[in-house]
Parts: C-alpha cells; structure tokens; sequence
C-alpha cells in the first residue's frame, strides 16, 4: 500500500524546522583547546563557533600584545577553512604567524586606516559564512558594535574574534566596559619555561578567561602556539608580576 503524499505544507514546516535545528548545531558547536582544565572552564568544552570572543594583551605594550595576536592565530590556526583577518596596522609579522601554525595562504587580509571600516568588514565577513573565522583589530568595541557582530556569527556559524590593540596604556582601561562577547580573555607574558641547559625555552604566558557566559572566570599559565596553533598547560611559576609590590612602588 502506498503512502499518502505528505502535505505541501507540512513539507515546508519540516524543511523549515530541519533548517533550524541545523543552524542551532553548528552555532553550539565548539573548538576545544584539547588542554582538559582550559576546557572544562568553557561551556560545550571549547571556544563557541557562530559566537564573538575578546582577546587582549594583558598591559599596553607590544610584547603582551605580540602574546595576544599569537593566541588569535593558534585558535584562527586550529579551525578549518579561510579565515579573513581585518587590521588598521600593517604590523603583523607574518613568519610567527606561521609558527603559530596559521598558514598565510589561509588568511584573507583586509586593511583600512579606519576602525568602523575594520567593523564593517568583520560584519560582512561573518554574515558571509563560508569562513571558519574572521579577526578584527580593534581599539574600542562598542557595546552595540558587539551585539551586531555577535548576531551576525550567530546567523553564520562562523567564529568572531576581537584582537583590542591598545595605542596607549589608557586606552586598556575600556576592556571592562560591557560586551556581548561569548568570552574575554587577557593573555600577559611571562618568564619563559626553564631550559635544562643554556637558552630560550616555550614561550610562557598567563590567560585570563575575565568573561565568559554561564561559565566561571579562571586563569592558566600555558605554553605558546606550536606549529599547528595547539597551546598546552604549564606548571604554574613564580614568575608571575607581583602587582602589590608594583603598586607600592608606584606609591612610594
């Protein structure tokens, strides 16, 4: 005995319905740092995709913001696909983005002297959708700023990151201002790791996860990006600033 055809209408509803749930996956689908306590401090065990996420140096100098435009490279590295990063500054070196296992012929780059431009086209970058991830180095983010570009990744799937680049140690001081961000996070140099002989080791930073929704702040002390953008957990040191003995001696 045959089926009966379905109805017209009750075909569109399904399709319609299937679409959505569709969507709903991709945008709880997440990338785990593979590093048990980083995600475990996540919702879902990992960084959201179809979601916005702040990443900033810990102080206004260039070597915390190196540390933080690195970070952004291991994750942008660790995704699948094209990734277009915006910028105002052409400052970026290339070769340790490389290390950081972010190939450049993976990344489209898009540059404008103008921070609503740089918003504009992460906008348009994350509505687009075809993009694992889309990067913009910003200043400022306004609150209404972040909810667009929030919606837009929302809609896409695509993963949004917001490099804060200060131009000066004041400026540093908006990051506590509201956002729609998924997460924030501050990443702050440390003494590198101890070498059993003579040199340099890994790259050691602190992360500070300062936001995250329905989840708790924390903080690690991990290794640089390796080749193919995976960071991993350190012991912790003693060589983290000690901020009260700074403040005494500002104060003195």
């Amino acid at each position: 005995m045959s089926k009966p055809a379905l109805n017209p209408v009750l075909a569109e509803l399904r399709a319609r319905i299937g679409q959505l749930e569709g969507g709903a996956a991709r945008t709880q689908s997440v990338l785990p740092f593979a590093v048990p306590e980083m995600d475990r401090a996540l919702p879902g065990g990992g960084l959201a995709f179809g979601a916005l996420h702040e990443i900033a140096g810990g102080g206004g100098g260039t070597v915390d913001g190196a540390a933080a435009a690195l970070f952004v490279a291991g994750i942008a590295a660790r995704t699948r696909g094209k990734v277009l990063w915006c910028m105002t500054r052409p400052d970026l070196f290339f070769p340790a983005i490389s290390q950081a296992g972010l190939h450049p012929d993976r990344v489209v780059w898009c540059e404008s002297d103008k921070e609503e431009e740089v918003l504009s086209a992460m906008e348009a970058g994350l509505s687009f959708g075809g993009l694992s991830a889309v990067v913009g180095e910003l200043v400022r983010l306004p609150m209404n700023a972040s909810r667009r570009l929030q919606l837009a990744a929302e809609k896409s799937g695509s993963m949004g990151i917001v490099l804060r680049r200060w131009r000066r140690q004041s400026e540093a001081s908006d990051y506590g201002q509201p956002t729609a961000s998924a997460t924030r996070w501050r990443i702050s140099t440390l003494p590198s790791e101890r070498l059993p002989v003579a040199g340099v080791g890994r790259a050691r930073w602190l992360a500070e996860l300062m936001r995250v929704k329905a989840g708790e702040c924390a903080e690690f002390e991990i290794g640089a990006p390796d080749a193919k953008g995976r960071v991993c957990l350190l012991p912790v040191s003693g060589g983290r600033p000690d901020q009260a003995a700074h403040l005494r001696r500002l104060a003195g």
